[in-house]
């Protein structure tokens, strides 16, 4: 029972503060809100085109601004109050859900409205994913990161669960629409919940003054720290690629089993599920570094090329889990490897570059994917992400070399 007890302890460290309880909460309503628009907005495209291209479209219109503006969205955070900034952004993020659902429930939508409004969400998202991942420090400490973020990572995944299984229903039952409008209120949520939080706990990380070259400053300092340089560029090569789900899981649903959107979501509840098992799992026994990240890039791409091969739809859902726990095992390790690696100040700038190989390159990868999914099938989509996985872990693998052959340099000589 004792061990039972330690392990629970461990498991759930992050839990034991008050702020987090609260923060994890709103957080919890809000992300299967977000889950609902996700899986909506992917099959309005696919009702209103039929096309794998043109999800990917919406996807890469979403992070383009990411992938522009994303590390200047790291300067601000920096520079800013990320409790505050946060409250701002979630609420543009709510209104932004709503005009969506507005436009669906009276049939006026249009392609071209799920264009701009996916650009209007990157935009937001550019300033408020670098300020909330680096919040989280100032949240739990450095000594509960790696377990909040591990814990975070499980949020996600029981969201992705529950958040297309509601969708599933929602669809069936009101349309499209009542799925937007859900997760608009949902943000009501968040933004009560960072409304309510102990500032006088929050252990706040010092702004960075307002000066010239800052972006520079912080590309500068990741280039010279290979901590950081190597995490970010395994996550950019492997976010570009491997993360393309919301264009692949639809394809392989709808025109690799012909089983529709009930397949679809079930395929996205069992990476939820197989999440849920791995972020329990880093937030217990997980470590950060360059070694993991490597091991976990290399599994996560034997499991797709495995789930690539599926011979049917129940084959590759029970494969889904095991790629789902690989996945978040992955975004997890680097993530707190990458805080914990950054200087208090430069962590704004640090993470959203995080943000933008993890968010911002599906601005690439999501219409390679779709284009690859649209030649092949959707079979060669999840083959294009195991091949990022293993060249990400090659990659990994030359760089530690490298560190491991370069001599240290001789101590001075004096006398």
């Amino acid at each position: 029972m004792t061990m039972l007890a330690d392990i629970r302890g461990q498991t759930f460290a992050a839990l034991r503060g008050p702020n987090f309880r609260l923060y994890i909460s709103g957080q919890a309503v809000s992300l299967i809100g977000t889950w609902m628009q996700t899986v909506a907005q992917s099959w309005l495209v696919l009702q209103l085109t039929g096309s794998a291209t043109a999800i990917g479209i919406v996807l890469a219109l979403q992070t383009v601004p990411m992938l522009l503006l994303g590390p200047y969205g790291g300067v601000v955070a920096d520079r800013s109050d990320k409790r505050r900034l946060m409250i701002g952004l979630q609420t543009l993020m709510g209104v932004q859900a709503l005009i969506l659902g507005l436009l669906v429930v009276t049939d006026t939508i249009a392609l071209w409205h799920v264009y701009v409004l996916a650009v209007a969400l990157g935009l937001n998202q550019c300033f408020e994913n670098p300020a909330r991942q680096s919040f989280m420090l100032e949240l739990v400490g450095p000594e509960d990161l790696r377990n909040a973020v591990s814990l975070q990572s499980v949020l996600a995944s029981c969201s992705r669960m529950i958040g297309p299984a509601v969708a599933g229903l929602v669809i069936a039952a009101g349309g499209l629409g009542v799925c937007f409008l859900l997760n608009a209120a949902s943000f009501v949520a968040v933004v009560t919940s960072l409304l309510r939080l102990d500032v006088s706990r929050l252990q706040r990380s010092p702004a960075a003054a307002r000066a010239k070259g800052q972006l520079r400053e912080g590309f500068a300092y990741v280039r010279s720290t290979p901590d950081l340089a190597v995490p970010l560029s395994m996550m950019a090569l492997v976010g570009c690629l491997a993360f393309e789900f919301q264009v692949v899981l639809p394809v392989l649903a709808d025109h690799t089993f012909a089983a529709g959107a009930g397949a679809y979501g079930f395929l996205t509840a069992a990476m939820g599920a197989g999440s849920v098992v791995g972020g329990l799992a880093v937030a217990t026994w997980g470590r950060t570094g360059t070694r993991p990240l490597i091991l976990t890039s290399l599994a996560f791409g034997i499991a797709m090329a495995v789930a690539a091969a599926a011979p049917n739809l129940t084959t590759l859902i029970v494969l889904m889990v095991i790629v789902g726990a690989l996945s978040v095992t992955f975004t997890s390790t680097t993530n707190s490897s990458l805080q914990l690696a950054s200087a208090p100040t430069m962590r704004g700038r640090v993470m959203a570059l995080w943000s933008v190989a993890f968010l911002g390159s599906t601005a690439i990868g999501g219409p390679i994917a779709g284009w690859v999914c649209e030649q092949w099938g959707g079979r060669a989509g999840l083959l294009l992400g195991a091949v990022a996985c293993l060249v990400a872990a090659a990659m990994g693998v030359v760089a530690l070399r490298r560190r491991t052959a370069t001599p240290a340099e001789p101590a001075a000589v004096t006398g």
